[in-house]
């Protein structure tokens, strides 16, 4: 099956079976199987391997899956068996967060570039990461080859900046910026606004 048949539900499932897979590791377990892996979810065990079955067959009846080698496919499948460099632009408050952050190197992403257009940031330093000048982005991506980027401007400003991401050749954008941007076809966007889940999850408060 071709990777553009495979349902979006389904491959965003997959970081999740993921990363209960490195949790498992980390117990040192050897073995699972969708039962506990539909516990661990909250998915069912159904679910899972019609799942994984749309990628060829991991487990044995009877057996269950070998932890590591399930881990391994999953990682191959998800194009995180080798690391990423990200390009993030916008380092306000939250942008220095997320660089700060240490979590994306060890499912296959590291930030190495930091841009932004505020004069007074620009030269600055985030960790060991130097902060560039807007007007260097678009050079410096195809220079690197960068690919991942993402945005932690102002609303009013991502779309211009996601703009000149997708023309330096940028083909996947997570944005933080508190609306939605239009990119040509082919270019993966996701977004990220806890402000759209928080008041998700305030529907079913009670007074």
């Amino acid at each position: 099956m071709a990777r553009s048949d495979i349902p979006d539900i389904v491959i965003g499932r997959l970081p999740i079976y993921l990363r209960a897979l490195v949790r498992l590791q980390a117990e040192e377990r050897e073995i699972t199987s969708s039962h506990e892996l539909g516990e661990r979810l909250g998915i069912s065990s159904a679910q899972i391997r019609k799942d994984l079955s749309h990628f060829g067959e991991f487990g044995k009846q009877g057996t269950g899956y070998a932890v590591d080698t399930l881990a391994s496919e999953l990682q191959r499948i998800l194009n995180v068996d080798r690391e990423w460099q990200i390009a993030l632009v916008g380092v306000g408050d939250l942008g220095r967060a997320i660089a700060h952050y240490g979590g994306f190197t060890q499912r296959g992403f590291r930030i190495t570039q930091l841009f932004d257009g505020d004069p007074a940031k620009v030269g600055k330093r985030v960790g060991k990461l130097k902060i560039r000048d807007m007007a260097e982005m678009a050079d410096v991506l195809r220079e690197e080859n960068i690919r991942v980027a993402m945005i932690a401007t102002p609303a009013d400003h991502a779309q211009d900046v996601a703009d000149e991401l997708v023309a330096a050749g940028v083909r996947a954008i997570l944005n933080y910026a508190p609306i939605i941007i239009s990119v040509r076809k082919g270019v993966r966007v996701e977004y990220i606004d806890p402000g759209i889940h928080l008041q998700r999850m305030a529907y079913y408060l009670d007074d």
